[in-house]
């Protein structure tokens, strides 16, 4: 409940920057040619609006693993699988008070949640590791990608939309 009033508080507060939605700073090393990753503000707006849910990563510049994580976005599957998201970049040392609000098991990084439209952790999709259960495996896209697909069903979200048939002339 107090996770919801936070997020409805700072969506509130995103409203009159909606229209300055802004790429965060370190997109471009998280593979933001291809993501759209937003900032926290825009991103709850954009959530709200779209009823899409979240994928957000709280890094830090400083942290080794974030930077192995990075190669992570870079797989054609993710960055599929991340169209059906809101996706959010958030730095630590930048976001602290967004850090602490959604650091309910640690503010350890990387950190990825899936959070509803409304603003609320799934706790239904974590990673394997107990003791940092938002914590993904870094070496390989996997984990999250089987995270991303599970979000499917946990979020009700629609089907994804098959490709095209390759259709060749007769």
């Amino acid at each position: 409940m107090i996770r919801s009033l936070v997020c409805v508080a700072l969506l509130l507060a995103a409203l009159p920057f909606a229209a300055l939605a802004r790429t965060p700073e370190h997109a471009r090393d998280w593979n933001g040619a291809e993501i759209n990753w937003r900032d926290a503000r825009s991103g709850i707006y954009e959530a709200s609006k779209t009823r899409r849910p979240v994928l957000l990563v709280f890094h830090a510049t400083w942290c080794s693993v974030c930077k192995q994580f990075r190669r992570v976005f870079k797989d054609p599957r993710v960055v599929e699988a991340s169209r059906d998201f809101v996706m959010i970049l958030a730095d630590v040392d930048r976001e602290k008070e967004l850090n602490s609000e959604f650091a309910t098991d640690g503010s350890y990084v990387p950190r990825t949640l899936f959070i509803d439209p409304d603003g609320n952790v799934s706790n239904k999709l974590v990673g394997s590791d107990r003791e940092y259960p938002h914590s993904l495996d870094v070496e390989k896209p996997d984990e999250l990608l089987a995270l991303m697909k599970k979000a499917r069903s946990v979020f009700d979200m629609a089907p994804a939309a098959a490709p095209p048939a390759n259709k060749e002339p007769i």
